[in-house]
């Protein structure tokens, strides 16, 4: 009986050890983030996920032959006008003070934006997602209410959030408009959520500049933020929804301004384009 309690106990012993080096491997090869806690834990391109398949379960990479017609599920940065042009997306609204607002200096400079909105804010303010479409702007699913713990939910849970977002703001939009891109709150992307996206034509989208404008640290320090980190990329977050946005409206103005002294010309994120 005591052999039989020491074999047990040396089994026992041996799972807790394997069971060890999984979690160190789990830590080991995971993706680093950057904790922004007024607005959840986001990596610094817009995803927890990295682009490699390799390390996020096998997710298609866009580059890669895949499905004719089917939006790639890699997270997409780039922009469609290519060269040195920047992509303006602002997330969690419509807004009925904010967005207006934004939609104006947007329209100052001849300005085109992607707005991810958040479902039952789209389904509140019909009005204000059809003028958004209306003056050439285009939608982005930011789901329904916004958990920055996406990527810990079941897929069951991704999916509600997702495609119930998606139905509402289609049907705010009206006139048969499309959501053509994904944002995960926070940057919460999984590959399940990815190829969710892609399979219902939209394109999962980072972002290579936070200008921590969320935070409201002043319009002065959002626009210094932007201009510091135009080199990470083409692709700026803004926030039209969450609070009072009076930061965002001037330091949008701002940005713009000096954007277009810059001669950077601003498009659209790629939907069937290359992820960089």
């Amino acid at each position: 009986m005591a052999r039989i309690r020491t074999h047990t106990q040396g089994i026992r012993a041996r799972i807790a050890v394997v069971a060890a080096a999984v979690a160190v491997a789990g830590t080991v090869w995971g993706v680093a983030t950057v904790v922004a806690p007024d607005h959840g834990t986001r990596h610094e391109n817009g995803s927890r996920q990295t682009d490699d398949p390799a390390k996020n379960g096998g997710a298609t990479d866009p580059r890669a032959p895949g499905n004719p017609g089917q939006v790639p599920d890699g997270i997409a940065h780039a922009s469609e006008s290519g060269g040195n042009a920047v992509n303006i997306t602002i997330d969690d609204g419509p807004d009925p003070l904010w967005t207006p607002k934004v939609l104006e200096v947007l329209k100052k400079y001849d300005v085109k934006a992607t707005f991810c909105m958040i479902g039952p804010q789209a389904k509140a303010h019909p009005d204000l997602v059809k003028r958004v479409v209306a003056e050439g702007n285009r939608l982005c699913d930011h789901t329904m209410d916004h958990n920055t713990a996406m990527d810990k939910k079941p897929l069951a849970f991704q999916r509600q959030q997702i495609l119930e977002a998606k139905k509402l703001i289609e049907e705010a939009a009206g006139g048969g408009t499309k959501v053509e891109y994904y944002r995960a709150p926070g940057g919460a992307f999984t590959p399940e959520s990815r190829a969710l996206a892609a399979a219902h034509g939209m394109r999962p989208l980072g972002w290579n500049i936070d200008s921590k404008d969320f935070s409201k640290p002043g319009a002065a320090s959002i626009v210094s933020t932007v201009k510091s980190e135009i080199g990470n990329g083409p692709t700026i977050l803004f926030h039209d929804g969450g609070g009072n946005r009076a930061q965002t409206v001037e330091a949008l103005d701002q940005v713009l301004a000096w954007l277009k002294a810059q001669g950077r010309p601003t498009g659209f994120p790629v939907i069937t384009g290359p992820i960089a």
